[in-house]
């Protein structure tokens, strides 16, 4: 069992930066691999990014990836999001999710029905 609270999100100006954090409860969270995903009011479900359970491999939407950047630390159980560079349309509550799923995260980690749990979300507001 895992349970993920958020944290970090708030009102930015375009063009800014913030940083979410997810901390992670549970002594499995090193086999977990990690997913940030975000929902605009309106809108499905939409991934943001994935890191695999080491660390070593990270996945990333296109439209986010150079902007944004996930890391993860197995001994303090927390998964970041740096978002860079942050537009309106990133308006949206993002998600921390876990799943003890295996393999290449580039095949499977995009799709929400993967992560077996999910924290209370964050609100992000980007202001133009």
């Amino acid at each position: 069992q895992v349970q993920l609270i958020e944290s970090g999100g708030g009102l930015v100006q375009a063009g800014g930066s913030l940083r979410l954090s997810c901390a992670a409860s549970g002594r499995t969270f090193s086999n977990h691999v990690m997913g940030w995903f975000r929902q605009a009011p309106g809108k499905e479900r939409e991934f943001v990014a994935a890191i695999g359970a080491s660390g070593l491999t990270k996945y990333y939407s296109g439209s986010m990836k150079g902007r944004f950047t996930i890391s993860r630390d197995n001994a303090k159980n927390t998964v970041l999001l740096q978002m860079n560079s942050l537009k309106p349309d990133d308006t949206a509550v993002y998600y921390c999710a876990a799943t003890p799923r295996i393999g290449p995260i580039s095949n499977w980690a995009d799709r929400w029905s993967e992560y077996d749990y999910w924290g209370q979300g964050t609100q992000v507001t980007v202001s133009s």
